[in-house]
Parts: C-alpha cells; structure tokens; sequence
C-alpha cells in the first residue's frame, strides 16, 4: 500500500488509546483473538474472511442496550463477525463508548471508518467547524487544506475512528450536480488537485487513513446517485485531463482508499451501462492499472439506488469484489451480503486466493493501527482533543479566508460596511441548514448592527412571506441569509421560487445582500440582485465570518468555479479592513 512510514509511526502511538476494561457480562465469550494479520488470516473460515470485508452502518448517536438498534448492531459483531462498522452522528463521547463497547465485543479488533468531509463536525456533535470543501477552494491555500485534514484526524482518532471517507475529490464542473457542489474544492481540476493532496498528507501524518471519492468522479453529473445511476458519456481525453486529475494526485500523496462511484462511465467503459462500482474496466482497468493505485478500494454505499436497483444487494456487493473492490460499504443486508459472497465462493466465480488479497489488506490495516494489541480509545482524551480552543482559532482563521464578494453593483455590501446602522436580517434554511442565521443576527448586533430580524423555513406559506415584507419595511437595508445544500434523495438544490421573489422585490426597493450558507448556483435565480456574498456553510465560525465581512473585515476569497452567466471561476471582490471594524472581530 502506498502508505508512508511516518503514518504507521503515528497509527501505533498509544497515546491516543488505552486498554479498557473486560468485556461485560452481555458480551459473549470469544475465542482469543490473534495477536497478528497473519495469525488471524489462518484462523478466519471463508465465511469469517468475507465478514471482514463488510462495513455496515450505525449511528453514533447515544442508544440505550435493550433497543432494537443496539440490538442489530451486537449480532453483526457476536454472529456475523462483521470487520469493522461505519459510525455516523453523535456526541464524541457518545462515539467512542458505543465503539469501545463493539472492540470489547468483537473477537478481531474491528476497523471504524466515518464520512468526514470537509472535518469532524459533519458527524461529531462539538467537532471542530470548518468551510466546506468549496470554501477552503474559495481560501484558495494548500495549508487551510493540510490544517483542516490534520484537525480531523487528530478528532477522529481519539474517539476510536481509523478511516476518513474523505477528502472529496470530484471536479464541481456541472452547477446543476444535485450531490456534489460544495462538497468539491471547485471546478479547476488542478486547484482540486493540489488541496485533495494536501488534505490527504494533512490526514495521514496524524494518524487517519483518507479514502478520496467518487472515483472516477461525479462531478460532471446531473442525478443523485442515492436515487438513480447517473451516466457520464466522457472520452478517455476528457476523464484523463479533467476528473482523473485529483486521484492522480490522491495516489501520488500516497491515499490509503479510494471509494468507488456509481456513475455509468459508458465512454470508458466499452459503451457498458453499468455503475463504476461493478465495472472491471473502472475499478481494475483504471484504477489499479493506469493510477497504479494497489491500496484499499472501497466501495461507495452499496444499498444506494445507483447500484442496489440494478442488481440487488448481494449480487452488487459480489459484482463489486470481481471488478476490483476491497471493502463492501453499508449493504441494505450484511448478513444477505455475506451469503451471497459466500456462494460466490463456493460456486469459483470468487476465488480463495482473490478474498485472501483483500482480507490480508484489511488485517494488515488493523496491525500497523495496533488494534491487535489496543483497540479501545481513552474516554478521558476526548474533551482535551475535540473542539479544542487552537483548533477552533484554525477553522476562524480559514472561515474568514473563505468568504467571497462575487459582485456588489449596488454598493450595498460597501454600504454596510461603512457605517453601523439598521438593517433587516431575513433567514431561510432548508432541512440540511434550520438554524441558518442565527449566529450571523447575534454577530451583527454584537458589533454594533440594529438588526430587525425574521425567519422563514420550507414549510412557511403566505402569511409568513407578508410578515417578512413588514420586517424589511422597518430598515434601510436587508440581508438575505439563505442555507440551501445539497441533500441526498432531493435531486436539485434550489430555494422556493416565493423566497428568490421575494429577494428580487428587495432588491428593487432597497440595498439588498444575497448572502449564501450553501450553494454558490443560487444567485442564478435573482438575476436582479447586485450584490451578492458567499460564506459556503452555515455553522457558526462561517457566520461570525460572514457578519465580520458585513462589519468591515478584509474580504480576500475568490471563485473556486464559474457561476454562470455572470461571475467567472477566479472572481471577486477584494475588501480591505473598513474603517467601522472594531477590534475584537473576526
């Protein structure tokens, strides 16, 4: 694998795990585990060898031991003998206790991967916040990419996690992607490149193996694939020079995994229409042969409509092992999966030296971890690491680097900034964003704004929208904080038609600021909207950000990509300090 050495010194430090306790009573009595990859390889049946490969998901959320969850997730360990588990939102030590609780139980010491895109905060309740991915772009410096990989790391170790599916490596060259927008650094393949690395260097010499995807790239898509399977028609010359750029660059930084992507890729693919998953000609062909990549490759989701519609959970995950997959990602079925590999086994369409390949990957994985001989995190660390002081300081720091003025024709943006006064704060967050705002009104009015403010959400009808129309009469000026992501199974990104109308009578009436927590394609519905502020995410270190730019802080971001028609990949606006910029903002 192309790891290098400095990882595996810093995969075996103790410091960040300690011996726990004998399992409890409710955990059954398991053979002595092997003290080594290779002892546990000869000790594993076939069956035991598969289960290693199989990562189902479970929520990191805190669950008592009588419920039906918990209770799922102590037969893949006691019966199946699943590998290792994917763990989703939770408080950090809510995590790292849940995960204890599995490594006591499990004979072979599991290996733990979670989705921790653009840092911790994605999954940990307290996690250290960070722009998106597009934000760090619109930074536009390796160094905010290596920090932010270094900080997640750091977390995501010492609450027991092993592997980052993360970074995002996709080129963001389709606004009307339903899935990837901000979660890719932008749409200049080589600007991707160079902070996917960095984010992978920034990873792996702390400790966290990285995992880029979707490989070979969903960037340039226009269906969910938690839906549908997309279909992207590139040429070789078109995947090479555009989407395969990042990986390449991935690989050479050494990248431990890189996760597949169900994307048909006829183009490259002998005109097949088949999602890259389960495609020879993807997973084999360009991967391992062209790339060179010879470490883990992963699977994306495998009970995604993208793929299980097509063939079925068992049938996917066998179809995805014979085209080149390692590790089987979040089947519908762990047990179904483990039967339908094990009859591809039995039936020599799966041979016993290719499952050996990929069982002896993992095992060696959770050797140069330690997990053999320590597998369970210090409850104690974890308040002292995650969301610490100087790794906040970090993320403030990249936030304010982040922040994008695309345009302000009107001067309503300058205007803010000259002088503190009264102006009007109208917040929408869809369901991926319902607290958008609420830190931008509490900044604002700290440093020194009359703020008027007034929220609306998806659900709001037309006496809502009537009483945002009195709430804008009462100020001179008005602020449209507006958090539209991406979210899966919703196919678009878009804010309701009866919200951009509202915005564009705004701006007709008064100074009016479009200021964006998500998606950067919005202002493509309010052509009419001059001025117009990109802050990429709404959690609380973008707002303070975002309300420091209105107040008069330097405004530095540029364009990771093309909004068009208007703005172009590489624009905006740079703001020196204004003069009404107290001291104690950021």
């Amino acid at each position: 694998m192309h790891l290098s050495a400095s990882l595996f010194v810093v995969c075996s430090v103790a410091a960040l795990a300690a011996c726990g306790p004998s399992p409890s009573p409710a955990a059954p009595a398991p053979r002595p585990a092997p003290a080594s990859a290779d002892a546990a390889l000869a000790s594993l049946s076939t069956r035991d060898k598969i289960a290693q490969l199989v990562m189902p998901w479970i929520p990191g959320s805190y669950t008592a031991r009588d419920e039906d969850m918990s209770a799922q997730v102590r037969r893949w360990v006691d019966s199946l003998h699943i590998g290792g588990v994917i763990v989703s939102i939770g408080s950090p030590l809510d995590i790292a206790a849940k995960l204890n609780d599995l490594q006591r139980r499990s004979r072979l010491p599991l290996l733990v991967a979670s989705d921790l895109e653009a840092g911790t905060s994605i999954r940990f309740n307290g996690g250290t916040p960070f722009p998106s991915n597009m934000g760090v772009g619109a930074a536009g410096r390796e160094q905010d990419a290596y920090a932010m990989g270094r900080i997640t790391a750091l977390e995501a170790r010492v609450v027991g996690i092993h592997i980052a599916f993360a970074p995002v490596a996709d080129v963001n060259n389709n606004p009307a992607n339903p899935i990837i927008n901000t979660r890719s650094f932008g749409e200049d393949p080589h600007a991707v490149a160079n902070l996917v690395a960095a984010e992978v260097r920034g990873m792996q010499a702390n400790g966290l193996l990285a995992t880029v995807k979707h490989f070979p790239g969903h960037g340039n898509t226009g269906t969910d694939t938690h839906i549908a399977l997309p279909t992207n028609g590139e040429s070789w010359s078109q995947l090479d020079s555009i989407e395969l750029v990042p990986f390449r660059a991935a690989v050479a930084a050494g990248v431990a995994g890189v996760m597949s992507a169900h994307i048909a890729m006829a183009g490259v693919d002998s005109g097949e229409i088949r999602p890259a998953t389960v495609s020879p000609a993807v997973l084999t062909g360009i991967l391992r042969d062209s790339l060179g990549f010879h470490g883990l490759a992963v699977t994306d989701a495998l009970n995604m409509g993208g793929v299980v519609s097509r063939y079925g959970g068992g049938e996917a995950a066998v179809l995805a092992f014979l085209a080149g997959a390692d590790l089987l990602l979040q089947p519908a079925d762990p047990a179904a999966t483990i039967d339908a590999m094990e009859q591809a086994v039995r039936s020599g369409r799966i041979t016993a030296a290719r499952l050996d390949e990929s069982v002896r990957k993992l095992l060696a994985i959770k050797q140069r971890f330690g997990l053999f001989t320590r597998r369970t995190a210090d409850l104690d660390s974890v308040t002292a690491v995650v969301g610490s002081a100087a790794f906040l300081d970090t993320a403030r720091d990249v936030a304010a680097r982040s922040i994008v003025l695309a345009s302000d024709s009107g001067g309503a943006v300058d205007s803010l900034r000259a002088r503190r006064g009264r102006v009007t704060v109208i917040a929408y967050g869809d369901e991926t964003s319902p607290a958008t705002g609420a830190t931008l009104i509490g900044e604002l009015r700290r440093l020194g704004d009359t703020v008027t403010a007034f929220r609306l959400q998806p659900a709001s009808g037309p006496a809502s929208y009537d009483s945002a129309r009195v709430a804008l009469a009462v100020s001179p000026a008005a602020v449209f904080a507006v958090g539209v992501r991406y979210h899966e199974r919703r196919g678009t990104i878009a804010m309701p038609d009866s919200l951009a109308a509202l915005i564009e009578v705004s701006a007709a009436e008064r100074p009016s600021v479009l200021l964006s927590f998500g998606t950067p394609y919005l202002v493509s519905q309010t052509p009419h909207v001059g001025s117009y502020l990109l802050a990429w995410v709404s959690n609380p270190v973008c707002e303070a950000a975002a309300a420091a730019a209105l107040a008069g802080a330097p405004i530095t971001g540029r364009l990771p990509i093309s909004i068009p028609p208007r703005y172009p990949l590489g624009g905006g606006l740079a703001r020196a300090a204004g003069p009404t910029m107290s001291a104690g903002a950021r």
